[in-house]
């Protein structure tokens, strides 16, 4: 491809992608407005999942400063391609703990810890790297007592040990809580209620971790419920980068 084109190309596709910023801004907003809260309380974190490094750089050259992936063998790379950019990286999937060190490297923020044995491994990947992960509790609003959630997760009753665990761990910080709107269970369908049992778990947190105040939910279809309901930090994947064009 010569690089006119290439340009041509990145232009579109920067065009494009400021205009989904702009209408996922104005949803953030409104919600925000709707439920009587400041614009400045909510992050917008942008899931590059099955996106190039390219529309990375794209998003940083519009402003944008968190980003999300789920897979360790796709964010490896990315970050390591992004790495001038000065992004803060969030890790959002359901994490093995044999890659634990390889994303502690990277990751400012892991989402998704949801058992003790990855607090352990993630702390002391941490601890060998000289490095201080923030993570969040993920929490399975569809899992009973004991169980984990179809999506990853531990079940509400069992949140307040993991974050002990996790407040207590060298290497990690404790920021808070997480979820996935249930697509089983009570809350199947009822992502407003979802979020709002979330907040109730979060300030239950709060009580023994007062800064562990990051309550992250909402994805494209439902981060206006999230934002109703409280959530500081919305994971925002397709209505950012839209289905991925067919090569031309």
């Amino acid at each position: 491809m010569n690089a006119p084109a290439h340009h041509e190309q990145d232009r579109d596709r920067s065009a494009q992608l400021a205009a989904n910023l702009a209408q996922v801004e104005e949803r953030i907003t409104t919600a925000c407005e709707g439920a009587g809260r400041d614009r400045g309380e909510v992050t917008l974190i942008v899931v590059t999942k099955t996106y190039p490094a390219d529309d990375v750089r794209l998003l940083a050259g519009l402003g944008v400063r968190q980003v999300a992936e789920n897979r360790d063998q796709e964010a490896a790379p990315k970050a390591d391609a992004c790495a001038d950019l000065g992004l803060v990286w969030h890790f959002v999937g359901q994490l093995q703990t044999n890659k634990a060190r390889s994303v502690v490297r990277y990751a400012d923020h892991v989402h998704s810890v949801d058992r003790l044995r990855l607090v352990t491994v993630l702390s002391s990947a941490a601890t060998a790297g000289e490095r201080q992960v923030g993570c969040l509790v993920q929490v399975a609003l569809d899992a009973e007592s004991g169980a984990r959630g179809e999506r990853g997760g531990v079940a509400p009753d069992a949140v307040g040990a993991l974050a002990d665990a996790i407040a207590a761990a060298p290497g990690l910080r404790l920021d808070g809580v997480m979820t996935v709107a249930p697509l089983a269970g009570a809350y199947a369908g009822q992502p407003r209620a979802a979020f709002h049992r979330l907040m109730e778990i979060s300030s239950r947190v709060r009580e023994t971790h007062p800064t562990a105040n990051m309550v992250s939910a909402g994805m494209s279809q439902d981060l206006d419920e999230a934002v109703a309901a409280g959530a500081t930090h919305v994971r925002i994947g397709t209505a950012v980068l839209g289905v991925r064009p067919r090569l031309r």
